[in-house]
């Protein structure tokens, strides 16, 4: 199901679900992150669910998601505070990483096009995430927002990854659970 309108970059509290028919392709980017093959192909034929939880603490948002892949079970989870301040986390499937988030205009994200183009809101505020791979070499930056797809509205990531001078990029469509 499409987001519905009250849904929004500071009220993502739900279930979200991916979209593998909207969403670009995962394998070459999980296969620069290090992931083997097996547990790609577990990945690719798995629903993926996202159960968030937006708060704000201390003065600043909170956005823990816990992921599932179904069938197997294979759950990981990200507790962000956007801060800009790195954050270290172990990770089942990519390790030890450390990340920051961060709210941010798109004006001032500093990266390839394909993190600021396609958006709803071109104007308002976005959440952009940069993680770390400790000892994988790789890097991810990645935006969130909300984009129309075929007249319907859609929290969706702009995600690029990069190791070396190799790159991918990829479009992640999340359809709405409740």
């Amino acid at each position: 199901m499409a987001a519905p309108p009250e849904k929004t970059l500071k009220n993502l509290a739900g279930k979200w679900v991916m979209n593998k028919t909207l969403s670009d392709d995962t394998d070459r980017i999980l296969q620069m992150q290090g992931v083997g093959w097996f547990l790609r192909r577990a990945i690719a034929l798995a629903t993926i669910t996202l159960t968030i939880t937006e708060y704000v603490k201390d003065d600043l948002t909170h956005i823990d998601i816990t992921q599932v892949a179904s069938p197997g079970g294979i759950t990981t989870t990200e507790n962000r505070v956007l801060d800009w301040e790195y954050h270290d986390h172990t990770d089942k499937i990519f390790g030890e990483v450390k990340g920051k988030s961060r709210w941010v205009k798109l004006s001032d994200v500093d990266d390839d096009d394909f993190l600021k183009k396609g958006w709803d809101d071109l104007e308002g505020e976005h959440v952009q995430g940069y993680v770390e791979s400790n000892g994988g070499g790789w890097t991810a930056d990645q935006v969130w927002g909300f984009e129309l797809i075929d007249g319907k509205r859609y929290y969706v990531r702009h995600v690029v990854v990069r190791k070396g001078d190799d790159w991918k990029l990829a479009r992640l469509v999340y359809d709405y659970q409740k």
